[in-house]
């Protein structure tokens, strides 16, 4: 199981607003180049976005569903990439003093990714989360109008 935390230094309201704003996704998120909606009213639970993985000349399509919506709390996503299998993502925002605690929480749930499980796996995860967090923490941050936070 891959689980990262990080102090973000703004309020946890700044944060989930990232978090809840579909047009937000390839802010925060690593990996996608193109995420559309699929069904529903992002975050509300059962909504989905369709997303695009490329890697030089191959892709993977996929997406991701919100199996829990407690604002402004808890978000949780199962993350679907065709072959490579599905996996849970569970993100929770604590207050922390004046800032926002952001904890990270992924594993695998069905295909490859939940058989081929292991701790090699998890490094990789580790990387990614990483700058996942980074990359929220600098949207969180933007000023109004800047990388896709509205105006």
């Amino acid at each position: 199981m891959a689980v990262r935390h990080r102090l973000i230094r703004r309020p946890p309201e700044d944060v989930w607003a990232v978090l809840s704003d579909a047009s937000r996704f390839s802010d925060w998120v690593v990996g996608p180049s193109a995420t559309t909606k699929k069904a529903g009213d992002w975050p509300q639970c059962g909504s989905t976005l369709e997303y695009t993985l490329r890697v030089g000349p191959w892709s993977v399509s996929g997406e991701t569903i919100v199996r829990r919506h407690d604002p402004p709390r808890h978000l949780e996503l199962e993350v679907g990439s065709g072959w490579l299998g599905t996996a849970r993502i569970a993100i929770e925002v604590r207050p922390w003093g004046q800032h926002a605690l952001v904890i990270f929480d992924e594993h695998p749930l069905r295909g490859p990714g939940g058989l081929l499980h292991n701790s090699a796996v998890d490094a990789v995860l580790q990387l990614r989360n990483r700058s996942m967090l980074d990359r929220l923490a600098k949207a969180a941050a933007a000023p109004a109008g800047v990388a896709g936070k509205p105006a």
